[in-house]
């Protein structure tokens, strides 16, 4: 049998009439529908005709501009060709390359030896129908006529071509789509890897680490990975992870929403790294640096004296630094001498090293306390501490710490955190920090974001040493990025530039068959060659994989294919392309066609149905597949902040402002210090805060909290806490949180998995399609959100549809 082997886009399905002089043409799309119709005016067989006519050449410029992009399946396609060919010839326009498919060449090759392969013939032989009736030769060469039984024959031939793929598709029904997961989301995920994609680029990157290392001052380098969506720039990044985390310490940072908070959102994203667990060991990030510095430390020191626990030490980790951590049992008297020789050291070589000033000190006992824990309670609170949250006395007394001041700048602390981070990797190996997720930066309403993230990226290649820092971006974004971006942040980033180019086919093969493994299955037993080409042929990589993921669907479980993009619409002809007296006959006839239909409906007493919203099938498909990897997500250790809380909320509420009438303030008590929030102006004002702290700054905010409740009764005052956060202990903050309760306006909530789930994800699908990573308008991914089964009951969206 013959494949159909030159279908390398969605097709459409044409016909002409007329020999020498093009008389009419028709065109449907994938989906059958008539999308193009239009009749010549110059040739005399059209002198009766009234509407859809246009001059040779405008008839001629519709059809290419959606031929263009599609192939054409036509029955005689060298027919059809030669009429369009010569109508360009007398238009003097230049015929382009197009992509033809022949029906009669299909069918010769699918049903071998029949007595005839005209349209007639094959339309009765195979029984085809058009709106439930045969086909009759009286209205035969009509070009729409002629077409939809075109499109019939071929569906027709597909079907069958298909037919021998029928025993694989049913025996995968109960196999997992090995196709769905499309994405990266972050490094740290386990994703097929086809490695022969983009290995030049990653030893590029490998090339950029040896030479840090190699490098006697440690100073940090940049560079920059730039492809289109889709293309595997977060991909590559799991590559390093998987095989460097054992040596190097990657960081990933997604993009900030704060402008306020660049650096304590860059610093609470590295701490959240850092407490990944390496796979294979047991032991996280931070845990691995602090065995394999401290290693290099005493081994290495010239002028250390070496006490027994020191030799102990040495001994221990001679065969691997990770053995470290095997040394004494939790709790024991041992273990606290061990740990403190180990934090003695380390602060010795500090002082002497970089001196005794700022925070790093502090911050290098949090570190060693972390590590030196096995107890998972006692490892949260560290955790927390170190990201400059507020304690309670009771979990400070646990732990041996102390609170950091209320007065302490964040974003300067921030950026100590970060620094001593990177020079204690100087005993180690180089960090990996990676931006991603930053093409929401460029929008005009996040001018002020983006040109605080330069400078805090300025900050980092002056402050922090030792680290390859890697931007994530599109071509076009990293364009704008170096337009609106210090020369300085510009030449320090772009020390390394990758651009990421499409694979070749073969390549793209490879990963369908990599994925298809999962199955047990070759990618040619499982998808026709028709469905082949079209997946092979989507713009990204991405693409390829969602579109090899629908047609899994379509082809093993019978759900219908996404519609295909529309076409573009024709180009607009120049009035002065057709006589006056044309247009007016057409407006006359369109007229009366309106006339006609209105007076029908008024006399059958038809009212308009209601407008209806329809869920896009993408975006339910979207929000299935995100919810699942948010619990995933929801399950590990995270770093939760009231300003990136605050950002997300505040970036939800600006993207809602374009379908609803929204307006956005914040509230003020003189100098004191209130929690981070929004309130929202529609209908009514409603107030939504964030806390996320502990200890006395927590008593002392929702005091303040709770003063407005009192003083300003227009407002609804909501005030939210992570539930996975430790429960208020304090007397004096449990009665606030009564008061709140027991306000007429205000409420104290908890905010669950459920509730910290749809927050989530409703940040996610306004991020994702502002970084192009979902093909859909935001305007309506939000009026679908709305009615989404996945998100309708979310607090917000329910919040915000009362406003």
């Amino acid at each position: 049998m013959k494949s159909i082997d030159r279908i390398f886009t969605p097709f459409i399905v044409m016909d002409t009439e007329g020999r020498d002089l093009l008389r009419e043409i028709a065109v449907l799309d994938s989906q059958g529908k008539l999308i193009y119709q239009a009749w010549v005016t110059e040739h005399p067989d059209n002198s009766l005709q009234r509407i859809y006519t246009q001059p040779l050449k405008a008839v001629l410029c519709g059809f290419l501009e959606i031929a263009r992009q599609h192939t054409i399946v036509c029955h005689n396609a060298q027919h059809d060709r030669l009429v369009i060919q010569r109508a360009c010839r007398l238009a003097k326009i230049r015929f382009p390359v197009l992509k033809f498919v022949c029906t009669v060449e299909l069918a010769q090759s699918t049903f071998p030896n029949l007595a005839s392969y005209s349209l007639e013939y094959l339309s009765k032989k195979l029984r085809l129908k058009v709106d439930q009736k045969d086909f009759n030769p009286r209205q035969a060469h009509s070009a729409k006529y002629d077409t939809e039984f075109t499109y019939q024959l071929y569906r027709k031939v597909l079907d069958m071509q298909a037919s021998s793929f029928s025993p694989v598709w049913s025996s995968l029904k109960s196999q997992p789509n090995p196709f769905a997961s499309s994405r990266v989301d972050t490094p740290f995920q386990d994703h097929p890897d086809q490695k022969q994609i983009y290995q030049q680029e990653f030893e590029q990157l490998k090339v950029a680490i040896a030479e840090i290392h190699q490098d006697k001052n440690h100073q940090s380098r940049g560079a920059v990975v730039i492809g289109e969506p889709g293309s595997g720039k977060t991909h590559l990044m799991m590559r390093l992870a998987q095989e460097l985390l054992k040596v190097n310490r990657l960081l990933f940072i997604r993009h900030p929403n704060n402008p306020d908070a660049i650096l304590y959102h860059i610093y609470s994203r590295t701490l959240e790294s850092f407490i990944q667990v390496v796979p294979d060991t047991g032991y996280t990030q931070l845990e691995h640096l602090i065995s394999h510095s401290f290693a290099k430390l005493i081994r290495t020191s010239p002028h250390l004296k070496l006490n027994l626990t020191d030799q102990i030490i040495i001994a221990t980790v001679q065969d691997s630094p990770l053995h470290l951590y095997t040394l004494a049992t939790e709790g024991t008297e041992k273990k606290r001498q061990i740990w403190g020789n180990i934090e003695k050291r380390l602060q010795s070589w500090w002082v002497e090293t970089y001196g005794f000033s700022g925070y790093a000190t502090k911050i290098l006992t949090g570190i060693v306390k972390f590590c030196s824990y096995t107890n998972p309670k006692y490892k949260s609170i560290v955790q927390r501490w170190l990201a400059a949250d507020s304690l309670s006395q009771g979990d400070l007394d646990l732990v041996g710490l102390e609170n950091w001041q209320e007065s302490m700048g964040k974003e300067e602390f921030s950026l100590e955190a970060i620094a001593v981070f990177s020079k204690l990797s100087m005993l180690d190996e180089p960090l990996l920090m990676v931006f991603d997720q930053l093409e929401s930066l460029g929008l005009p309403h996040n001018k002020t974001l983006l040109l605080n993230f330069g400078e805090a990226v300025k900050e980092i290649f002056t402050h922090v040493p030792n680290s390859l820092i890697i931007l994530n971006l599109f071509p076009d974004r990293w364009q704008q990025f170096q337009e609106m971006l210090s020369p300085a942040v510009v030449d320090r980033v772009s020390q390394v530039q990758i651009a990421l180019q499409p694979p070749q086919l073969e390549t793209l093969q490879q990963i369908l068959q990599l994925r298809a493994q999962a199955i047990d299955v070759e990618i040619t037993n499982l998808f026709t060659p028709e469905d082949l080409n079209i997946i092979l042929h989507q713009p990204s990589i991405r693409g390829m994989l969602n579109c090899a993921a629908n047609y899994f669907r379509y082809r093993v479980n019978g759900t219908p294919l996404p519609p295909p993009p529309l076409p573009p619409p024709p180009p607009p002809i120049e009035p002065t392309a057709i006589p006056v007296e044309q247009r007016l006959d057409r407006l006359e006839a369109e007229i009366k066609a309106l006339q006609k239909q209105i007076h029908q409906a008024l006399n059958a007493g038809i009212q308009p149905p209601p407008p209806t919203v329809i869920v896009d099938p993408e975006l339910t498909q979207y929000l299935q597949t995100q919810r699942r990897s948010l619990y995933q997500e929801y399950q590990n250790p995270q770093i939760t902040t009231d300003s990136d809380d605050l950002g997300k909320l505040t970036t939800i509420v600006q993207a809602f402002q374009l379908i609803l009438p929204l307006e956005i303030d914040y509230l003020r008590l003189g100098k004191r210090t209130l929690p981070e929030h929004l309130v929202l102006i529609g209908k009514r004002k409603v107030a939504i805060g964030f806390l996320q702290i502990d200890g006395t700054s927590f008593t002392s905010r929702i005091k303040n909290w709770n003063e407005l409740v009192i003083s300003d009764r227009s407002i609804h005052y909501q005030l939210w806490r992570d539930v996975r956060l430790p429960e208020i202990k304090s007397k004096v903050g449990r009665d606030e949180i009564e008061k709140l309760n027991y306000s007429k306006h205000g409420i104290f909530l908890s905010m669950a998995e459920p509730e910290r789930l749809d927050f989530e994800l409703l940040y996610c699908l306004i991020i994702d399609i502002q970084n192009r990573d979902l093909d859909i308008t935001l305007e309506e991914a939000l009026q679908g959100a709305m009615i989404s089964v996945d998100l309708k009951e979310s607090w917000l969206v329910q919040l915000l549809q009362t406003l």
